[in-house]
């Protein structure tokens, strides 16, 4: 099997030592090319042609969730078309790795390879469903070109939080889960001003459910892990359905303790719940517009303000092996 191995370079937790274990491991399997990205938008370039060339069966990303949404937009590039385009698979090499884990693949980047090459001997894949966030027509994000998404997106709240994250970051400091915590402290800040939220989810044939502050589209469960553990903000969410949201319409200090210990104890079983909270499961297409320009993030990479994004649920829109 011919595979393009993707490598992040930068990646948090992989050391070049690593890199160089996992790639022979690699290639004494698989005829393996190795490019490794030079900037941010490499990988999806690099995947595109992977998409296009007609020999690549296999693309591998070695990184963290950012370099496999950029992967994932590259093979997607003119479509979902499953049985045409290269398989998917990862090796996790970034701070929380969510879609990995989402597959069930261990968080150790060789002990994932490991599993990989079992998985490709043994033929074992699955065809998963993804988001697309697209703009608005009629909207000033109208002219926003659409994109994939592997596990999430948020626009509100989450979205500031990582945003906050990433300018902590450009500024030197490592991506951890206390830096995490400490942003989520100072958005709160920030926001707890506000009455109410300026969010409205909108769907056909439906009524809309207004006055949201916070809105988190999920595509898989768990939706984040804290260390090992793993948080739910949607645990109806599956790779095999559609898009799950959960929107907030509260953000006092009651209102936070509340809903952040649900989703520090949520389950498989169990996430927030209350009269401030909203549970959509299994949506197709949906659209949330603001009343006020907010943060805008997918697979944990924020991508600056927007006052709308409509969203569409693909089921079976590309092969990956795990």
């Amino acid at each position: 099997m011919r595979a393009l191995l993707v490598v992040n370079p930068v990646a948090t937790t992989t050391s070049l030592r690593t890199r160089d274990v996992i790639t022979h491991a690699l290639a004494s399997d698989l005829k393996l090319d190795v490019a490794t990205t030079e900037s941010r938008g490499h990988a999806r370039e690099l995947a595109r042609l992977a998409a296009q060339n007609g020999e690549t069966e296999l693309v591998i990303g070695l990184g963290g969730d950012g370099t496999v949404n950029e992967i994932v937009n590259g093979l997607l590039h003119e479509g979902p078309d499953p049985e045409r385009l290269p398989r998917l698979a990862v090796v996790p090499g970034g701070s929380t790795n969510v879609f990995a884990r989402a597959l069930g693949l261990p968080n150790d980047a060789v002990e994932a390879t490991g599993a990989l090459l079992n998985a490709i001997e043994t033929r074992r894949e699955r065809t998963i469903g993804l988001g697309l966030a697209s703009g608005v027509p009629g909207t000033d994000d109208a002219g926003v070109q659409p994109r994939w998404f592997t596990f999430c997106a948020g626009f509100g709240f989450d979205a500031g939080v990582v945003g906050r994250v990433e300018q902590q970051r450009e500024r030197g400091k490592r991506s951890t889960h206390a830096l995490y915590v400490r942003q989520v402290l100072r958005q709160f800040l920030k926001e707890q001003h506000r009455s109410q939220g300026t969010i409205t989810l909108e769907r056909e044939g439906e009524q809309p459910v207004e006055d949201l502050v916070l809105s988190i589209v999920c595509n898989t469960a768990p939706w984040t892990y804290l260390g090992n553990k793993p948080v739910y903000a949607a645990p109806r969410a599956s790779f095999d359905t559609a898009l799950d949201v959960l929107g907030l319409s509260r953000l006092t200090s009651l209102a936070v303790g509340r809903y952040g210990t649900q989703l520090l104890t949520s389950s498989p079983r169990r996430g927030p719940r209350g009269r401030h909270a909203v549970t959509l499961h299994d949506l197709k297409d949906f659209t949330l517009h603001s009343q006020a320009p907010l943060p805008f993030q997918m697979d944990g990479d924020h991508l600056g303000v927007r006052t709308s994004v409509n969203f569409t649920g693909v089921r079976r829109a590309l092969r990956v092996i795990a």
